[in-house]
């Protein structure tokens, strides 16, 4: 449900892109990110530092596109954020000894098996799929630039839309399939449960 959250203003971006034009669109995407911002603190009392970075960079780049009204900067927001991402799953791999994805899934399985014990996954399986995210998430970057420079805006705008959230999704579903066969088993949760 969280992830379809984050993909709001994305929607209405396309949205008002496709009943207006990109500047209305863009005012809509740093009003929408200023939105999830405010909502995370009044829900949690905190915001991710991921959640302010993506909202500096939507008014950053959405400011510059409505003052200079040039679509040429808003376009990079995807190239940013992404690049951002796979250079802290890199960094925080190889230069401080964590492993974000690991991070970032063993709590959502926890919380998914209703498990207190972290799920038990290899290490060097955890490294392949930080590596595999750190691709994604670079391919991500460059395409949505490449697409951006090379395709009309009504392509770059589809595609940041449907092509940015089926790649997410193919990318998540194909984590799951990888992660299958270390999920905790129903009748093992059920049983443990009663014991």
């Amino acid at each position: 449900m969280h992830a379809i959250i984050e993909f709001i203003p994305l929607i209405l971006f396309f949205v008002v892109f496709k009943l207006t034009d990109i500047y209305w669109a863009t005012a809509l995407l740093m009003a929408a990110t200023l939105i999830q911002v405010t909502y995370s603190y009044f829900k949690t009392g905190n915001v991710p530092v991921r959640q302010w970075l993506f909202f500096a960079i939507a008014i950053i780049l959405g400011t510059l596109t409505l003052v200079f009204h040039d679509e040429q900067f808003v376009k990079f927001k995807a190239t940013i954020i992404y690049a951002v991402i796979s250079l802290s799953l890199l960094i925080s791999r190889y230069f401080f000894g964590k492993n974000l994805v690991k991070k970032a899934l063993s709590s959502v399985l926890q919380t998914a098996f209703e498990s207190e014990q972290e799920v038990a996954v290899p290490e060097s399986l955890w490294d392949k799929l930080n590596m595999l995210w750190m691709a994604i998430t670079a391919g991500i970057s460059a395409l949505n630039i490449y697409i951006a420079y090379n395709f009309s805006l009504d392509f770059w705008v589809n595609f940041k839309v449907f092509g940015l959230m089926g790649i997410t999704f193919i990318s998540i579903f194909t984590t799951m399939i990888i992660l299958y066969k270390y999920l905790p088993d129903e009748d093992d949760e059920v049983d443990s449960k009663h014991l």
